[in-house]
């Protein structure tokens, strides 16, 4: 008998490992649009679901969200179960993840929901370039909140950011007035440094109240990134270009005119490992670019002014 239990346990653990989220995702959709799961209707619950498919519940909150992204689905984050959308595949609210091949969002309204479903993870793996970190740092608030309530409890967390450096000249932001450089490098050096400060003390946090194994870590970059790029557990890829523009800018008392971007407003491509060869490829080569800048031309980060 303990040889027969052994063996069914060994099975649900192969099955667990060998379903992944998409599977799940799947299935779950060919029931709606049989009309097996109705408009209106409310879904298992989480738990259930996930005996069900015999995967973890990280799986099943992933497959959830995919399927909310596609319209499918509506009140995923919500503490009770989901609900089958009245008209599947009608817009729904706005800031949900979207699938691969859909439209892009701006950088604060695409990144917050995957940076929170990304935390469902037992290991989380997070690894960003960009300017100033103003998006990651607002992105981390809600699975902050989360872990707090009890809602995502990852084990380990680990972040690595790469910043320009202040030692650059910066392609932007810069005063057209090139005699107005010094103060706005200030300017943008200041606001690098505090929201990296922001985001590491908000992760670092949890170490004490959880007991969850967190490592962020800053390097800094020789030059001035034209992209940002966020890399999500290794699986997903999120990209945004930093269009530069002229125009004119209070710097403290001062109207200034000058070249900057707006990165929170930058619309954020998603690619993710599995949804195809050109995405997985995308995921696969922006992780490898990464990895390269890190290990050879970037340099440990200070932050302070």
């Amino acid at each position: 008998m303990e040889t027969e239990n052994a063996s069914v346990k060994g099975r649900q653990g192969a099955a667990r490992s060998q379903r992944s989220h998409r599977e799940v995702a799947d299935e779950l959709r060919a029931r709606i649009r049989s009309g097996v799961l109705r408009p209106g209707q409310r879904m298992p619950t989480q738990a259930r679901l996930a005996d069900e498919f015999g995967v973890e519940r990280g799986a099943v909150r992933r497959a959830l969200r995919i399927l909310e992204s596609e319209r499918l689905l509506t009140n995923v984050s919500k503490g009770s179960p989901a609900t089958v959308a009245g008209q599947p595949g009608q817009p729904g609210p706005p800031g949900l993840p979207a699938g691969p091949g859909a439209a892009p969002q701006p950088s604060m309204a695409g990144l917050p929901p995957r940076v929170t479903e990304a935390f469902a993870a037992e290991h989380v793996q997070l690894d960003a370039l960009c300017l100033t970190a103003v998006s990651l740092t607002a992105a981390i608030g809600e699975p902050v909140r989360q872990i707090h309530a009890g809602q995502l409890k990852p084990a380990k967390i680990d972040v690595r950011v790469l910043l320009p450096s202040r030692d650059i000249d910066l392609a932007f932001p810069s005063p057209v007035d090139a005699s107005a450089t010094g103060r706005l490098q200030r300017r943008w050096l200041a606001h690098r440094n505090a929201q990296g400060q922001v985001l590491r003390h908000n992760l670092l946090t949890l170490r004490s109240t959880h007991g969850i194994d967190v490592h962020v870590t800053f390097r800094a970059l020789p030059f001035t990134p034209p992209v940002k790029l966020y890399l999500l557990n290794g699986s997903q890829a999120l990209f945004a270009y930093y269009t530069v523009q002229r125009g004119e800018q209070t710097v403290g008392q001062e109207s200034m005119d000058m070249y900057d971007a707006e990165g929170t407003r930058s619309a954020l491509f998603a690619f993710e490992r599995g949804a195809g060869p050109r995405d997985t490829t995308f995921v696969d080569q922006s992780r490898r670019w990464f990895d390269a800048l890190w290990d050879t031309i970037s340099s440990e980060l200070v932050l302070t002014s």
